[in-house]
C-alpha cells in the first residue's frame, strides 16, 4: 500500500526461538559446572542459527570451563529439541571487558579495576571515574580520581552500569601479581 512503512524481514530461523526458554534449559547445566548465565543471544547466519551463551565466574572461564559447559549445554538443547529444527551452532564464552557492571556479582569480579559510572544521587548526575576497592550485597567503594577524600561507598540505586576502563602497564603494587588482590 502507497505511504505504509514497510518493516524489515524477521530474521529466519531466529525469530521462532525464544532465548528465555534456551535459558530455562541451560542454567541448570551452567549452575552445575559453577558457572552463572549471563547471557543467550540467537542470530541467524545463513541456514543456521548462532547461539551465544556467556557464562562467567568468581574464579573466571578457563578454556576448560568453556568446552565442558558447551558439551553439556548442547547435550541438554537436543534433549528437549528447544533450538528447533534449523541447525545451528553453539558458541560458549566469557563477558569480554566491555560487558557493563550492572549486577552485584559484576562488581565483585571486576574488584581492583579501573571503572568509570554514572551516580545519580540528590546532587544530580555525574560521572565518577575509580578504581573498585570492594564491592558487596549493599554497593560499592571506589578509590576515586581527583577527590580528596579518595575512597568513597555508593550504593547500587545510584550507580548507572559501570564500564570497565582499558589499562596499558602493571596494576597498581597494591593489588598483587594477578591484579586481582589475591
Amino acid at each position: 500500500m502507497p505511504g505504509s512503512p514497510r518493516h524489515a524481514p524477521k530474521p529466519r530461523g531466529a525469530a521462532s526461538v525464544d532465548e528465555a526458554r534456551i535459558a530455562d534449559v541451560i542454567r541448570p547445566v551452567i549452575a552445575a559446572a559453577g558457572l552463572d548465565l549471563e547471557a543467550v543471544r540467537v542470530t541467524a547466519a545463513g541456514r543456521r542459527r548462532l547461539l551465544r551463551v556467556v557464562v562467567d565466574s568468581d574464579r573466571g572461564v578457563s578454556l576448560d570451563d568453556a568446552a565442558t559447559v558447551s558439551r553439556e549445554v548442547s547435550g541438554a538443547l537436543d534433549a528437549v529439541a528447544v533450538m528447533g529444527d534449523f541447525p545451528y551452532t553453539l558458541e560458549v564464552s566469557s563477558p569480554g571487558v566491555d560487558r557493563p557492571l550492572t549486577d552485584p556479582r559484576h562488581w565483585r569480579r571486576a574488584a581492583g579495576r579501573l571503572v568509570q559510572v554514572t551516580v545519580t544521587d540528590s546532587s544530580g548526575a555525574r560521572p565518577v571515574s575509580g578504581r573498585i576497592a570492594a564491592a558487596d550485597a549493599d554497593g560499592v567503594t571506589l578509590d576515586v580520581k581527583g577527590d580528596p577524600a579518595t575512597r568513597r561507598r555508593f550504593p547500587y540505586a545510584v550507580l548507572g552500569a559501570g564500564a570497565i576502563q582499558v589499562e596499558f602497564g602493571h596494576p597498581p603494587s597494591e593489588l598483587g601479581a594477578t591484579g586481582d588482590g589475591h
